[in-house]
């Protein structure tokens, strides 16, 4: 098997090792956040400190509605019981290109972004581990990750993850707090 990030897998087979692998770094980014989460008062999510460009609570906005377009829409379209697990006006307060508010709307409480951070991820891993390798190999439209496939998708859904689990970090340090490691 060739490394994964040079170019893209031959065959389905191929591709079926790369997702495991993928799924794994998918699994252990999204539990590094949650503990990152979990160490953050959540009476501090909606602060955006001096110095800081967002806030926590919408860094967990923005990780459920990337982590939805990266495994879910990316892959398979979007399907109608998607309006009720990412609204559109979910999708515009933390998507791509969004603005972090002060304040996010009080709809969208850290319960709730949390219930959505876990429903989707809980959703996106069962689709993955059921999707048929062939169909990973299928073209992508720009913009695209990794390469245009849509297991490129897949891989650059931890390194997004992480990605902002160290904006997650940095913002916990303006707001005063430890590093969790």
């Amino acid at each position: 098997m060739s490394n994964p990030l040079s170019s893209p897998p031959q065959d389905a087979a191929e591709a079926a090792t790369i997702l495991q692998v993928a799924i794994g770094q998918i699994e252990f980014a999204r539990a590094y956040v949650l503990e990152l989460l979990a160490a953050t008062p959540q009476e501090l999510w909606q602060t955006i400190p001096s110095g800081g460009a967002s806030s926590i609570a919408w860094q967990a906005g923005h990780l459920a509605v990337s982590q939805y377009g990266l495994l879910m829409f990316r892959q398979r379209g979007r399907a109608p019981e998607d309006l009720d697990l990412v609204p559109g006006k979910f999708r515009k307060m933390f998507g791509r290109g969004s603005t972090p508010a002060v304040e996010t709307d009080p709809t969208y409480s850290n319960e709730l972004l949390l219930d959505r951070l876990q429903t989707i991820h809980t959703q996106a891993l069962t689709e993955l581990r059921a999707s048929d390798p062939q169909q990973l190999l299928e073209s992508v439209d720009m913009p695209y990750a990794v390469y245009p496939i849509k297991l490129g998708a897949i891989l650059f859904a931890p390194l997004h993850e992480q990605l902002h689990a160290g904006q997650i970090g940095a913002l916990r340090r303006q707001l005063g707090l430890e590093p969790i490691r």
